[in-house]
């Protein structure tokens, strides 16, 4: 690939080695090189121009005064270290943050494609351990409370009888391709917007390879057998908290079944339809930032015709 997927955070230090040295951390909060990425019930602070709001962590008491969860993201190529701060308990936030330009809460689902990668991909990271965090405060072992530790990284059942340890969580999700010849297999959900049409995709199942889930997940949705199955890419899709596993597959039968319960409608497209696409509310393609864009972008340009 000439370029990774968008959320992708391509160059970005996690930082695990100092997830375990509270010395480390607090001396963090106090540096010129920290920034806060305040987070509010999944949604990002952006300006009106769509650029994401930070402060910076040592000369912000009064963000960290609003006792939110901390989480350290990692720092990027520049060396800036990143921390996320969930105010989602706060009912009025923008009152209580430090003044500047005009500026809102937005879901990353809005905002996503009008950003730059940089970005969005520290943003998906904050919402995705954000969402976590906020599912994950009680015990799935005892029901008891649990405490935040690592930094943010890894959460501790407080039954002192149990003391699970609690590690976030990604969703696998393949999102495949289907050809044949000059023409692609896309489909629509009852619940996207009017026109969108876009590739298929599924979560994986346990006991299941990644392969056997493209393959189940064409047949479920479309009624469409698939050989040839080979990996693209994949794209970290914060909403809530998935992996999306990029694959093309060739189409071993084209008759489309509908069963009406993931899909609305599926049907073959050929490339040239796709590429000159009217992009409204009777047909356009996916978003963007999406990793269905991308396969179906990449196809669209392929010389490959099986």
């Amino acid at each position: 690939m000439k370029k990774p997927n968008f959320y992708s955070s391509q160059g970005f230090d996690r930082l695990d080695r100092y997830r375990d040295d509270p010395a480390w951390l607090e001396s963090i909060l106090s540096s010129e090189n920290s920034r806060l990425l305040p987070v509010w019930r999944n949604q990002h602070l952006v300006t009106r121009q769509h650029r994401p709001v930070s402060f910076p962590a040592n000369r912000d008491g009064g963000l960290l005064a609003l006792s939110g969860e901390l989480i350290l993201l990692g720092s990027d190529p520049e060396g800036v270290i990143w921390l996320a701060l969930d105010i989602s308990h706060l009912e009025q936030p923008e009152k209580m943050l430090p003044g500047r330009e005009a500026q809102s809460f937005r879901d990353l689902r809005i905002v996503g494609p009008l950003i730059d990668r940089h970005s969005g991909a520290l943003l998906a990271h904050a919402r995705a351990m954000t969402y976590w965090h906020r599912h994950h405060r009680f015990c799935g072992d005892c029901g008891s409370p649990t405490e935040s530790t690592r930094a943010g990284h890894m959460r501790i059942c407080g039954n002192p009888a149990c003391q699970r340890a609690h590690h976030p969580r990604t969703d696998p999700a393949v999102i495949m391709l289907i050809h044949d010849g000059d023409y692609c297999l896309l489909g629509r959900q009852p619940s996207w917007p009017p026109g969108m049409h876009s590739t298929l995709a599924g979560f994986v199942e346990p006991g299941e390879s990644l392969e056997d889930a493209v393959a189940r997940e064409v047949s479920e949705e479309a009624g469409i057998r698939v050989t040839d199955i080979r990996y693209h890419s994949s794209q970290p899709w914060p909403f809530p908290s998935s992996i999306m596993l990029g694959f093309y597959a060739r189409a071993a039968s084209t008759d489309i079944q509908v069963y009406g319960v993931e899909l609305e409608s599926a049907g073959w497209f050929h490339r040239d339809q796709l590429l000159n696409s009217p992009e409204n509310e009777q047909f356009h393609l996916p978003r963007r930032d999406s990793i269905s864009w991308r396969l179906i972008e990449t196809w669209m340009h392929s010389e490959q015709r099986d």
